[in-house]
């Protein structure tokens, strides 16, 4: 067998060896086939409707058990099956055009997928793989039958092929896959976070190189690194076995500092808390021993609608998140859609540069009938927890003006109705736009804390769409100008005497944490699973050599001003 090494990119960390299985897509043509009369019609859309039903039974069968991530995600997909745009797409194919069910199935889906394509952004990548997934369940359930690939036996097993689905990995028995490697996709795509939830190790994006991976080869892959070796001599099969083995050690003594509070070797505490978009991330946040949540995404409830939530809607599960959080306390991030966020039935205007367009802020104050329902939403959650307010995108004194009014307007509202709220409740925002870092002095006035998000203000900073392939290398969290606006974000911060916490990736990169501690970062906020590590980082470091570090990477006695 052929000896070869792939780089791509790590998406899951871990050590995974075992034998490739190739997952093959079969190829589906429309027949052409038109219907002849009504009652062919009749029955096609008959046919269509007991096909929605079964791929929503089976989502439903493969969500049962699985954890909240893999859950939300097949929850999306019975979403859009149930979705009138999309029915009302395939029915008038049936109907009108006299196209047969599997036909029309197969043409909606294309169509959906090219209009996510020419989208730009990573939800939108995402829908697509939706799409995909949701159109080969239902042409195998109208009879477009395609090919399965049994796993193979007596072996650990690793999925190669060109892209994968959730519902590909969550459809296979869980004891034997270890792992995958596509040759497209990304560290955020669906079946990464699937993969990431699942302890599987995985690489995405080996391009081309590779094709020539056959079933029954030996595989190991490291997704930290993004190797992947095909066909390796057992010395170094028994080499990655024993780093294996190393993994599992770390991530066992990790379990056990669960409880501890996050303090440095010389006593400074810093706060970690956890980006969330649900209940079940909830959950996870707390399994992990996080300090409370930096970051609720409350677009996700909108996504997972098929309308705008009301206000009790959302009162109801801001709710059932402070309650869950028993006192840990909340960041709630106002509405954040547009860029690379839509709601179908939201319309917005087609842009040629959605990510610097009308999205987040720009949206809520110029539609001020949504952004006051969601407040008075939130306001009325604060009454029974910690609660904070975060505003993002925000690039000027002037929309923070305007937000602050908005929000008296919304509790005086709640005064005339007699309900109760936390009449103190903090309200911070995102600092993710360069104009608005630059005037973190003048922002430190108006807010109650600063939120950095380094994940837009990176982008926006270095002019780099972090989703682009052909410029991905030049996304860089440590360019020495990326580095001086969060320096001087928590400079004023500190100044003004206001908390400053970040929410971006960066803060859950165990590369950056002494550097973020040394600019004097009091909160660090990120995903769940990344909590353990950045506190075994906290708990085994002091400040004075925090503050060395950064001094080393930016120069002495920065840390004053720009």
């Amino acid at each position: 067998m052929t000896q070869f090494q792939l780089q791509g990119i790590g998406v899951a960390p871990g050590i995974a060896i075992g034998r490739a299985q190739l997952i093959r897509r079969w190829e589906v043509t429309a027949t052409g086939v038109l219907l002849a009369d009504e009652e062919s019609v009749r029955r096609e859309v008959e046919q269509y409707q007991n096909a929605v039903s079964k791929s929503i039974e089976e989502l439903e069968v493969l969500m049962d058990g699985q954890p909240a991530a893999m859950a939300e995600m097949l929850g999306v997909q019975i979403v859009i099956l149930e979705d009138p745009q999309w029915e009302d797409d395939v029915l008038g194919r049936i109907v009108e055009d006299k196209k047969n069910a599997g036909d029309a199935v197969l043409e909606v889906m294309r169509k959906w997928m090219r209009q996510f394509r020419e989208m730009e952004g990573e939800y939108f990548q995402e829908k697509d793989t939706d799409m995909e997934d949701i159109g080969r369940r239902m042409l195998k359930n109208l009879g477009r039958g395609e090919v399965t690939d049994d796993l193979l036996q007596d072996f650990d097993v690793i999925l190669v092929a060109a892209d994968l689905n959730p519902s590909d990995l969550i459809s296979r028995d869980s004891s034997r896959v270890v792992g995958f490697a596509t040759r497209a996709g990304g560290a955020m795509s669906h079946v990464a976070i699937v993969a990431r939830s699942r302890g599987l190790a995985a690489v995405a994006g080996c391009g081309i190189e590779l094709e020539p991976v056959a079933d029954g080869d030996w595989l190991v892959l490291d997704g930290e690194s993004g190797v992947v070796l095909v066909n390796p001599g057992p010395a170094v099969i028994e080499q990655y076995r024993e780093k294996r083995k190393e993994q599992l050690a770390v991530s066992r003594s990790l379990r056990q500092i669960r409880d501890k509070a996050a303090l440095t070797t010389d006593g400074t505490a810093i706060g970690l808390l956890a980006n969330i978009g649900s209940i079940e991330d909830m959950e996870q946040a707390l399994e992990q021993g996080a300090q409370g949540v930096g970051l609720l995404r409350t677009e996700l409830l909108f996504m997972h609608s098929n309308s705008l939530p009301t206000e009790d809607e959302q009162f109801i599960f801001y709710k059932n998140i402070l309650v869950r959080a028993a006192g840990r306390p909340v960041t709630i991030r106002t509405l954040d859609i547009g860029g690379d966020k839509a709601l179908p039935y939201l319309p917005l205007p087609k842009e040629e540069n959605p990510s610097l367009g009308y999205r987040a802020i720009r949206i809520s104050l110029d539609r001020p009938d949504l952004f006051l329902t969601q407040v008075k939403a939130i306001l009325r959650a604060s009454a029974l927890g910690l609660c904070r307010i975060l505003l993002p995108m925000i690039s000027s004194v002037e929309e923070v003006l305007r937000a602050k009014e908005l929000i008296d307007e919304a509790r005086k509202e709640l005064v005339g109705r007699q309900l109760a709220f936390d009449p103190r409740i903090a309200v911070g925002i995102m600092i993710e736009v360069p104009a608005a870092a630059l005037i973190a002095d003048q922002l430190a006035e108006e807010v109650d804390f600063f939120s950095i998000g380094t994940n837009d203000l990176c982008q926006y900073t270095l002019a780099v769409d972090r989703m682009n392939e052909k410029i991905k290398a030049l996304y860089d969290p440590f360019h020495p100008g990326l580095l001086r606006l969060i320096r001087y974000v928590i400079f004023e911060a500190q100044g003004h005497c206001i908390p400053v916490g970040m929410c971006g990736e960066m803060a859950g990169d165990p590369e950056a944490t002494l550097l973020l501690l040394g600019m004097g970062l009091e909160e660090f906020s990120m995903n769940a699973v990344s909590i353990p590590v950045i506190k075994n980082i906290i708990l085994h470091n002091s400040m004075e050599k925090a503050r060395a570090v950064c001094d080393d990477l930016m120069g002495k006695g920065i840390s004053g001003p720009l």
